[in-house]
């Protein structure tokens, strides 16, 4: 069992996302919440994963000095891509709106890359989940972003909210990859580095 063999560490989720969070509880783990700001910027020529993965790792960078011995440091990063674009966060209801119209009636990517990090050690995995979205309304956009104002995620929306309820058709892949973190990823992970 996980637990049993991370007893003798201690793990760091640098991450201020309750949706993170609450999936390191239900995984059972005892955590601490250590975050630092960092300008979520990549080079352009990056894809896909490749920037999941690139800023995964940055947010790992600005607290790596933090870390003692036995801390096993979880970052992470999502990006929804759509017809080879990134739509990272929405600074503004008309963005988060634009956002939502282009991914109407249409299949996107969710790609999540977690960073795990020790004073020795640095290991990135992602995971991609495919999801579509039936034809959303303008009426729906415009009751979700009053309601729910998703300026805080990727795609300028969250699956697990109204949006995800009335408007998800389909999804290939992981679940909780969609919400923020591929749990099974993350335990699989884990798992592997405290053998």
């Amino acid at each position: 069992m996980l637990l049993n063999k991370l007893k003798d560490y201690k793990i760091v989720l640098g991450s201020g996302s309750p949706r993170r969070q609450q999936f390191l509880m239900e995984l059972g783990l005892d955590f601490e919440i250590r975050v630092k700001s960092v300008e979520e910027t990549y080079p352009l020529e990056l894809k896909a994963g490749e920037i999941s993965a690139y800023l995964a790792e940055l947010k790992a960078t600005a607290l790596i000095d933090t870390l003692n011995p036995n801390e096993i440091l979880i970052t992470s990063d999502t990006v929804v891509w759509h017809q080879n674009t990134s739509l990272a966060k929405a600074k503004d209801a008309s963005e988060a709106t634009k956002m939502l119209k282009a991914l109407s009636n249409d299949w996107h990517e969710v790609i999540t890359s977690v960073c795990f990090s020790t004073t020795e050690d640095q290991k990135t995995v992602s995971q991609t989940t495919q999801v579509k979205f039936k034809k959303i309304t303008k009426k729906e956009i415009a009751y979700y972003i009053d309601n729910f104002k998703p300026y805080d995620k990727a795609g300028a929306y969250g699956i697990q909210e109204w949006i995800g309820l009335i408007g998800i058709e389909e999804i290939k892949g992981s679940y909780p990859n969609v919400v923020g973190l591929p749990t099974h990823l993350v335990y699989s992970t884990l798992l592997a580095m405290v053998k």
